[in-house]
């Protein structure tokens, strides 16, 4: 067996290198890989592909652009040159290397062996089996561009590459899994991304030492942000190409990994996630409309269901207008085993969605509708104000443009939710505050999570509060310390 600590070469012996290859690649065990033998200018060569990954329509036409080569040459003073100008592909690389010519079959390349010659001939003619770019479903708009990222990362840098036709764009390839050897592809503007950042994203990348990334993005966020038991989402996720070049235009990095249709954008701070692209997609006055609604659904949702159980139980808290407010039943259970009870529901029910084909979730509706509706508040397990105050809360937080952030906050209205339960108003005081300082103390990247609020930046702040029309936008985001600072020159200039 091969010592993985001893780079491996290839030797001048045919025989040799195919008796070593045969035993790594298994190629008398995997049906999948394979290798095609010829005879050129006296010379035996071998072709080795992987079954399901490549094109054979290239592989066809190398092969019979090098039989016919030797009916036109008849000899050949260097058959390796004679080989390499004749496989008929735009990209021809050559190695020494064995341990990488098999990690690039095994990512459907394939090499050429010439007997004689130490060295390998790579050529690219991979064709990945998945489904075309389509509008992600998380990431809708009315008016804008229905493609999206797809599982396959040769169509994602071309989507990236598309929207940015500057020179200066840089899609750095590395593999990072002992065992799977992922693509893992860095994106970013060089003269504009900071290059420390740059550096700290690719040495973590490449310490990443782990079997595979079956995962894919998410593992990879996890050895980049070091995460922890933190809920909330220290990289933004997203599916839209428009969105990934917004951000890498402003000095963000983007990595796009194999296999995944979402993307990672990175550094972020909280607000990147409560921003969507149907803002940009308006006027600017419709698009800050549109944030502050759904600046106002956010906090609604995190906030509304606590306090009404803070008001519930405590009507003394209440003025005289808003007597109204609590329960005007009593029912056995407790209002915040209901509330919780509820809470846990609709979570189910959104687990159960996912898990339904599309067929059935109309009917799961119902049911939904059925049970935890009428049949309960009829029953008598739940008041009809918890069913209200919960499905309040829950429109709001469907509303959160980031799938992530939205889980986060709903795990941070339980805390919210058992503090009332338990301590009462200080119980509310004293979680809000701790959920505060916590996200305050968070910096993915060494970078602030609560910027630009704290630390204070106000022109930045007004960017988020209000959507600007992009021609009044001339700074990026201090937050990525980019070299090139100035987005758009005056037009005066």
């Amino acid at each position: 067996m091969k010592d993985p600590s001893k780079p491996m070469t290839f030797s001048k012996n045919l025989a040799e290198n195919e008796a070593i290859l045969t035993e790594r690649l298994g190629l008398e065990k995997s049906f999948d890989v394979g290798v095609r033998k010829l005879k050129i200018f006296n010379k035996e060569i071998q072709i080795y592909y992987l079954t399901g990954l490549v094109d054979n329509l290239y592989i066809i036409e190398i092969l019979r652009e090098l039989m016919e080569t030797e009916s036109r040459l008849r000899r050949a003073e260097d058959p390796f040159l004679a080989v390499k100008n004749h496989i008929a592909h735009i990209q021809v690389e050559e190695t020494d290397s064995m341990d990488n010519a098999i990690t690039q079959v095994l990512s459907g390349l394939i090499f050429v062996l010439v007997d004689g010659t130490a060295r390998a001939l790579i050529a690219d003619v991979r064709s990945y089996p998945g489904r075309g770019p389509e509008e992600p479903d998380t990431e809708r708009v009315v008016r804008g561009s229905r493609d999206g990222y797809t599982e396959n990362i040769i169509f994602n840098t071309g989507l990236t590459r598309r929207r940015i036709r500057d020179e200066r764009l840089r899609q750095e390839i590395m593999q990072v899994g002992v065992r799977s050897k992922t693509d893992v592809c860095v994106c970013y503007i060089e003269g504009i991304a900071d290059p420390g950042l740059v550096d700290i994203v690719k040495k973590e990348l490449s310490s990443i030492n782990v079997d595979g990334l079956t995962m894919a993005d998410k593992v990879v966020e996890e050895y980049i942000v070091k995460q922890g038991v933190n809920p909330f989402p220290l990289v933004r996720y997203t599916e839209r190409p428009d969105v990934a070049a917004t951000h890498i235009f402003e000095g963000h990095i983007v990595l796009i990994i194999d296999t995944s249709p979402s993307v990672v954008i990175t550094p972020t701070t909280l607000f990147h996630h409560v921003q969507h692209a149907e803002e940009y997609r308006q006027a600017a006055a419709v698009g800050t409309f549109l944030r502050w609604m759904r600046f106002v659904g956010i906090l609604f949702s995190l906030l509304i269901v606590p306090f009404w159980l803070l008001l519930a139980n405590h009507q003394e808290l209440l003025p005289p207008a808003l007597d109204f407010v609590g329960v005007n039943e009593n029912k056995n259970i407790p209002i915040a085993l209901q509330i919780v009870f509820a809470e846990a529901g609709i979570e189910l029910l959104r687990m159960a969605a996912i898990h339904t084909p599309s067929p059935l979730a109309t009917a799961l509706g119902l049911v939904a509708a059925l049970l935890i509706g009428e049949m309960a508040i009829e029953v008598g397990y739940f008041t009809a104000e918890v069913i209200l105050y919960v499905a309040l809360g829950s429109i709001g937080m469907f509303a959160t443009p980031s799938y992530e952030l939205g889980v986060a906050l709903r795990m941070a209205r339980y805390v919210l939710i058992l503090a009332v339960a338990f301590f009462g108003p200080l119980g509310f005081v004293l979680s809000l505050t701790l959920l505060f300082f916590s996200l305050v103390k968070l910096a993915p990247l060494n970078k602030p999570y609560m910027w630009p609020f704290l630390p204070f930046d106000p022109p930045a702040l007004y960017q988020i509060l209000v959507r600007t029309s992009v021609p009044t936008v001339r700074w990026r985001p201090s937050i990525v310390h980019p070299i090139d600072k100035i987005k758009q020159a005056p037009k005066n200039q």
